[in-house]
């Protein structure tokens, strides 16, 4: 009985000494980065120039330029801030922009500014916002939050924005500003689109009469006898 009984026991034994081998596999964890969020650079202390078609075009100056072409869609990102100047063919500034936070999603040529978003133009425009998205293929400027526009002749705000890269033809709706009135009407500048446009508010505007003080009746007697 104890011959047969070491033979039953050998059967037992094998598995349990298997499953020991196995649990000392090492097991490796997925990594911690998706690939989708590895950037292909990431720059610090940036000062470059930015050609466009063989022209220099832009000046850029940031804290931090990251390029990811792994996230869809592929963009540039300045977390820390952007300082962007744009020049003429004569390489003169043409504008100036800065923004807290801005994407350069470079597949579509579209800009995204965030936070406090300056823009300047060299004939004294200022614009200011929350948010500018700036469409390079369709040279457009446009932005959904609160804007205000400073002009040599006035000052415009309101809740949506619709302008050319050159700020010279915009539409501000929702809009409430002031206007200084120049030799050419309401404006001095020859530029500005809106000296052109018909006032339709004038049309419906009533003109007040001049008041004048009333004068005494005269009354005619006549002495009967």
């Amino acid at each position: 009985m104890k011959k047969y009984g070491k033979m039953y026991l050998i059967p037992l034994i094998i598995p349990i000494i298997a499953v020991s081998c196995e649990s000392g596999i090492e097991h490796t964890a997925p990594a911690i980065n998706d690939r989708d969020s590895v950037a292909l650079m990431i720059s610090y202390g940036v000062n470059t120039l930015i050609s466009d078609s063989g022209i220099m075009k832009y000046r850029i100056v940031a804290e931090e330029w990251e390029i990811n072409q792994n996230k869809i869609p592929s963009r540039w990102i300045f977390r820390r801030g952007l300082f962007l100047e744009e020049f003429d063919k004569s390489f003169r500034v043409e504008a100036f922009l800065q923004a807290d936070t801005a994407y350069y999603y470079d597949a579509k040529r579209l800009w995204e500014l965030r936070g406090r978003v300056r823009v300047k133009t060299r004939s004294g425009m200022r614009f200011t916002s929350e948010e500018l998205f700036w469409d390079q293929n369709r040279h457009e400027l446009y932005s959904d939050r609160y804007s205000r526009l400073v002009t040599p002749t006035r000052e415009l705000e309101g809740s949506h924005f619709l302008s050319d890269e050159r700020l010279t033809h915009y539409t501000i709706t929702n809009t409430k500003g002031s206007f200084v009135k120049g030799e050419n009407g309401i404006g001095t500048s020859e530029a500005d689109t809106i000296l052109s446009a018909p006032d339709t508010a004038k049309a419906k505007i009533r003109i007040p009469a001049n008041p004048k003080a009333k004068m005494p009746r005269t009354v005619e007697v006549t002495n009967k006898r």
